[in-house]
């Protein structure tokens, strides 16, 4: 088991963690506009590693078409301080050093305080941004990473990305829930761009992480 989060005051949103509440979807951060979505990839402990390995070596957003450049490790030792659970519990930290891992390409897998920077367009709209990896959680049966954006981009807000695997039913199942707040002046005055723009994110993060196996909730 893995866990760790970082909260820093660079980030440009104030809700740091948000995308955690179970409320999300009926109290958004101010000014934002939530979205959440899942789908069903599978059944089985194969599927539930291949994806969790996916969505933290940074296959969502490449695949989605996005340049993912200059990832950078926290400088220092990781912080791991607390975490939450799927319920959006806090929970204590892990203790455990764990080895970094990385890519094919060298590229290091998510860990808690990284900044990177992506770049690109969906459906002809900007995706350019800074962000920086808000919580990290590996556990037997659920990964979950958050994103939090530094700066860059025409939105301020956080992605959380999460795949779970059920005790009961054996289904893998993948969850994306995200709060935009628009910051450029053509989304703050077409605010439909931010939710076309979040749509189309969702669905490519799907056709990245499984395309042949996910079906919706």
């Amino acid at each position: 088991m893995r866990r760790g989060t970082f909260r820093d005051d660079t980030v440009d949103y104030a809700a740091v963690g948000a995308t955690h509440a179970p409320d999300l979807m009926q109290y958004p951060p101010e000014r934002s506009a939530p979205a959440e979505n899942s789908w069903r990839l599978g059944s089985g402990e194969e599927r539930f590693r291949t994806a969790g390995d996916a969505l933290l070596s940074w296959t969502a957003q490449r695949a989605a078409g996005l340049a993912v450049e200059d990832v950078r490790p926290a400088s220092g030792p990781a912080y791991t301080g607390v975490s939450f659970d799927a319920e959006g519990n806090p929970i204590a930290p892990s203790k455990s050093e764990v080895e970094q891992r990385f890519d094919a390409e060298g590229t290091p897998f998510a860990g808690p305080g990284m900044t990177l920077r992506l770049s690109g367009r969906v459906a002809g709209m900007r995706a350019d941004a800074e962000l920086r990896v808000i919580s990290v959680t590996e556990e037997a049966r659920r990964v979950c990473l958050v994103l939090g954006t530094v700066g860059g981009s025409v939105v301020s807000g956080e992605e959380l990305f999460e795949i779970s695997w059920n005790e009961e039913t054996d289904e893998v199942r993948f969850t994306v829930r995200a709060f935009d707040a628009p910051n450029s002046v053509l989304y703050r005055f077409i605010p439909g761009l931010v939710a076309r723009r979040r749509k189309e994110l969702f669905a490519r993060y799907l056709r990245a992480i499984s395309p042949p196996y996910a079906t919706p909730l």
